[in-house]
């Protein structure tokens, strides 16, 4: 595991992508893969089952020393973190610590007598950090005290790391595909496209994800292809071509997935890349007239059979996750997959055709899958684009519409992996808009632990109280939209203007304003104010507005009956 360690070390002393790949590109090439597979699952943040909580490895070194809890809680809301914590006291604590009995356990014992060979990653993964888990509690307490002082200091917060399951380092996904191509001479959209699969942490594994490129294609199962994103837009320098060489169509606001029709059966998966079957058994059922190997990727949407707008995402959100959908819950938000592309059909991979040979396509596919349940399945509505003069007046249409704005796609363009610019761009409307009081703040994670960065916004609510004054009530979270120097500035103001503190959260005095964004509000019954809105963010911090300026709650209220509101 000390290789493993040098590496997170090296990758947490680089802000510079360049280098972060070449440090990846070497530790892979050299490593043994049954090491490998388990590097590469961390990086690429494959959620581990817990195999000990932080508060578990809090109790045993407070047990095991005499440091009280409050100066644990004190030094836990500096760092924000536990496992961090508890490596920052160790040198502090470690002399009270070290008086423990020898373990009872004989094979814990002997596999704890392992450990000044300095075993590989694969051996703490599969063997003593499960022989760990499955001990008694004071088994437990023995064992981690004799961990803890036999590994190197500079590497205890790896090790809690992988104890709590909480593993993150600052390396994108992007960034290790483009390690694994570099390493093992791979393109990266096959790198990329083997990554679709599941990741089991196995040496056969790590072969066949680092295997030679093969150019036979074959059946791909139930995996995904890789996803092609869209950038925000960039009209100037899109208007340098012709409008006509551009696709437009509405951009909806759902979930986006591929919808894989294969002989084994359906399979419909997330761009996050979870299988959604059991959450939305009528697109299954649907797909099941589609052509033996049929791709399609576009939107699941909560959509009523005949309606000319869809329902607004809250209704999706209701069956996002369920195990079991019953026929209350599919009559009350029934669902469409809106598809916008054409991947693969009898087997063939489409991706590197013309967008506007994909399009025929799937226009002549929907022709032929006619059934009782064909209604759900659309295909995105568009046209070519005639003039850039449209442009404005169609995302006003795409609005009133209930998108989320517009689609601009390049006629000729491949479908290509990730986010390449310059052939697929999105135009979302201008967000809705209200300024709010900040009323409370809790501290970040990762490399903001030390700032408050988690922000809690309040509107005026005049409605009548006891006293018919009006209060402030609780509106929106935002954690974004600050640039370093603001969130600095506002990290020195909240902790000189604490008012109370309930356990990690501040509240602060109403004083500042700041502008929120969002693309949509619907009424809620969970919050206080009686709304909800979707993907809050700050825009501006409003130095020139004062707290009684703030908008109120008939404010937001009032943008229920705009176009874009969302109402049940």
């Amino acid at each position: 595991m000390e290789t493993f360690g040098e590496l997170i070390d090296s990758l947490d002393g680089t802000s510079s992508s360049l280098r972060k790949v070449e440090l990846l590109k070497d530790y892979l090439v050299a490593v043994d893969p049954k090491d490998g597979c388990w590097a590469l699952a961390l990086l690429l943040g494959e959620r581990r089952r817990r195999l000990l909580t932080g508060r578990r490895l809090r109790e045993i070194l407070q047990e095991s020393s005499a440091c009280p809890e409050w100066l644990f809680d004190e030094c836990h809301s500096h760092v924000g973190d536990s496992a961090e914590t508890i490596c920052l006291l160790w040198p502090q604590l470690k002399d009270q610590c070290l008086q423990r009995p020898e373990l009872a356990d004989p094979q814990l014992r002997d596999l704890l007598a392992s450990l000044v060979n300095k075993p590989a990653l694969h051996w703490w993964m599969e063997t003593l950090l499960p022989s760990l888990a499955r001990s008694s509690p004071t088994q437990q307490q023995e064992a981690m005290l004799s961990i803890w002082a036999a590994v190197p200091e500079e590497h205890h917060w790896l090790l809690n790391k992988l104890i709590t399951g909480g593993f993150r380092i600052g390396v994108a996904r992007g960034l290790v595909v483009k390690a694994i191509a570099a390493a093992f001479s791979l393109p990266n959209t096959d790198v990329l496209e083997r990554l679709m699969g599941e990741i089991e942490p196995s040496a056969e594994w790590f072969d066949q994800l680092t295997a030679p490129a093969n150019q036979t294609r074959s059946d791909r199962g139930a995996v995904p292809y890789p996803f092609f994103l869209a950038s925000p837009v960039q009209l100037e320098r899109m208007v340098s071509r012709p409008a006509e060489d551009w696709w437009v169509e509405w951009k909806w606001d759902g979930i986006r997935g591929q919808l894989i029709r294969r002989k084994e059966g359906v399979f419909l998966w997330s761009r996050g890349e979870e299988l959604l079957n059991v959450s939305f058994p009528e697109l299954v059922t649907m797909a099941k007239a589609l052509p033996v190997n049929t791709v399609l990727d576009g939107e699941v949407i909560c959509w009523e059979r005949e309606q000319c707008r869809p329902l607004p995402f809250g209704n999706l959100q209701r069956r996002i996750g369920r195990k079991n959908v019953g026929a209350k819950l599919r009559h009350e938000c029934p669902v469409q997959f809106i598809a916008y592309d054409l991947l693969e059909q009898e087997g063939q991979d489409l991706r590197q055709h013309p967008l506007e040979q994909r399009l025929t396509a799937l226009n002549a596919l929907k022709s032929v899958a006619e059934t009782e349940e064909s209604w759900r399945l659309q295909n995105s509505s568009g046209h070519r684009l005639e003039n850039w003069d449209d442009l404005e007046q169609l995302r006003t249409i795409a609005g009133e519409g209930g998108a989320e704005g517009l689609m601009l796609k390049q006629l000729s363009s491949p479908y290509l992996a990730g986010r390449q610019r310059g052939h697929w761009w999105k135009y979302k409307l201008e967000p809705m808009r209200l300024d709010a009081v900040l009323i409370y703040a809790q501290a970040g994670s990762g490399r903001r632990a030390n700032l408050f960065t988690d922000y809690t916004f309040a509107l005026w609510d005049d409605r009548a109280t006891d006293d018919n004054k009006s209060k402030l009530v609780t509106f929106a979270k935002a954690y974004s939209g600050l640039d370093d120097a603001e969130i600095l500035k506002l990290d020195r103001w909240i902790r000189s203007h604490t008012r109370e503190r309930f356990g990690p959260t501040r509240v602060v005095e109403p004083e500042l304003v700041f502008e929120l964004g969002f693309e949509g509000i619907q009424p809620s019954k969970r919050h206080k104010c009686g709304l909800a809105v979707r993907f809050p963010r700050i825009l501006r911090w409003r130095h020139d507005r004062t707290a009684q300026s703030a908008d109120c709650v008939e404010s937001a209220e009032q943008l229920l009956n705009s176009p874009r509101g969302e109402k049940r």
